[in-house]
C-alpha cells in the first residue's frame, strides 16, 4: 500500500490560496490524517532503513521532521504554512550540518531528494577544499561513479571567482574545489508521493549519495 493517499498534495494544492490560520485550523483534522500522521510513520520508517546502513543513525521522527509553520519574522511573504513536508535523516537528525544525511521533501511541485554539504561556514569550506586538494583522484571516482551520476547528475553550487594561492595548482585539475556549496540533488514527479515504493526509492538515492557525503563529512572531522 502507498504511504500517502493522493489527498496529502491535495491538502497543499488546497492550502495555496487559503494560506491563513482560519484555513488551517478549519482543516486541521485533515492535515493530521493526511499529511502530519503518515508522514511521520514513512520518516521513522527511513529511519528504521536508514539505520541499518549507518547503525549511527539513532533518531525519533520528532528530532528529523521540520515544522510545517513558516519563520516569518524577517520574510515578506508572511504566509505562515509551508507548501510540503521535509526531513533529514542524519545521526544529528534536522540539526545536523555535518554528518552527512539525506534530507527530503514531499509536496505537489516535487518529490525531492538532497545531499551533500549546502551551506558550509569559512572554516568548513576551508576544510572541505583541504580534502578535496588532497584526495583528487577519490573525489573524482565519487562524483562520476554510475549510481551518484544516474541519479544526482552533478555536485551543484556557487563558486568563488578567487581562490587562496594554495588552491590554485588543485582547481587546475578539479574546478568544483572553488565551490562554495558542495550539495547534490534529485528531482521526482508529485505523483511518486502516492507510490508505495517511495521508501525504496527513497533508500535507492540514499545509498547513492553515501559515499559523497561520507568523504565532505570525513573533511569536517
Amino acid at each position: 500500500m502507498p504511504w500517502f493517499t493522493p489527498d496529502f498534495n491535495r491538502f497543499f494544492i488546497d492550502l495555496a490560496p487559503n494560506n491563513n490560520k482560519e484555513w488551517f485550523d478549519a482543516n486541521r483534522k485533515r492535515y493530521e490524517q493526511s499529511v502530519k500522521e503518515p508522514f511521520e510513520s514513512f520518516v521513522a520508517e527511513v529511519i528504521k532503513r536508514v539505520a541499518k546502513v549507518d547503525p549511527k543513525v539513532s533518531i525519533t521522527p520528532r528530532e528529523a521532521i521540520f515544522r510545517i509553520n513558516r519563520d516569518v519574522r524577517f520574510s515578506k511573504d508572511k504566509a505562515p504554512y509551508k507548501s510540503r513536508m521535509s526531513a533529514v535523516v542524519a545521526v544529528g537528525g534536522r540539526k545536523d550540518h555535518s554528518t552527512g544525511g539525506i534530507y527530503f521533501e514531499l509536496g505537489p511541485e516535487n518529490v525531492a531528494f538532497y545531499g551533500g554539504q549546502y551551506m558550509p561556514d569559512k572554516e568548513q569550506l576551508q576544510l572541505i577544499r583541504e580534502h578535496i586538494a588532497g584526495n583528487l583522484a577519490q573525489f573524482k571516482k565519487l562524483r562520476t561513479a554510475k549510481a551518484f551520476v544516474d541519479r544526482f547528475e552533478e555536485i551543484q553550487g556557487e563558486k568563488n571567482k578567487v581562490l587562496p594561492k594554495e588552491f590554485k595548482e588543485a582547481m587546475a585539475k578539479e574546478p568544483l574545489i572553488a565551490n562554495k556549496q558542495f550539495y547534490f540533488m534529485a528531482e521526482l514527479p508529485p505523483k511518486t508521493v502516492t507510490d508505495p515504493k517511495l521508501v525504496d526509492i527513497l533508500m535507492e538515492h540514499y545509498k547513492a549519495m553515501k559515499p559523497m557525503n561520507d568523504f565532505l563529512a570525513a573533511a569536517l572531522r
